[in-house]
C-alpha cells in the first residue's frame, strides 16, 4: 500500500500508510502542497509504521505553517515517534490536538 497525505476534512488532513524514511522526503512534500489554511489539525491515526523520520516530517510541516503564520496540530501520532520528542528536546516544536 502506497503512503499518501489526503485532505479528510475541511481543516483536517490524514496520512495513511507508512512513514520511515523510505518516502518521508515525498509525504513532506505532499503536505506541504495541502497546507492551505489555518488551524490545521493532521490525523495520524492510520499511521502503520514509522520510525525517527515521522518526527522530522512533522517539524517541518510545523516549520512550514509557522513560516505562514498558521497555527496546525497533530492527532494520534504512534507512540514510538512521540515517545522520542522529550528524549530528544523538541516537544515543545510540536503542537497535539487535544481531543
Amino acid at each position: 500500500m502506497a503512503t499518501e497525505v489526503t485532505r479528510s476534512d475541511g481543516n483536517q488532513l490524514s496520512i495513511k500508510g507508512s512513514v520511515t524514511i523510505n518516502n518521508v522526503v515525498a509525504l513532506v512534500a505532499q503536505g506541504i502542497a495541502l497546507l492551505d489554511r489555518d488551524n490545521l489539525v493532521i490525523d495520524l491515526t492510520q499511521v502503520s509504521e514509522v520510525d525517527s523520520s515521522a518526527i522530522c516530517m512533522l517539524l517541518e510541516w510545523q516549520r512550514e505553517a509557522s513560516r505562514r503564520t498558521w497555527r496546525m496540530c497533530f492527532s494520534q501520532l504512534p507512540h514510538n515517534p512521540k515517545s522520542l520528542a522529550p528524549l530528544y528536546g523538541f516537544s515543545a516544536f510540536i503542537r497535539w490536538h487535544r481531543s
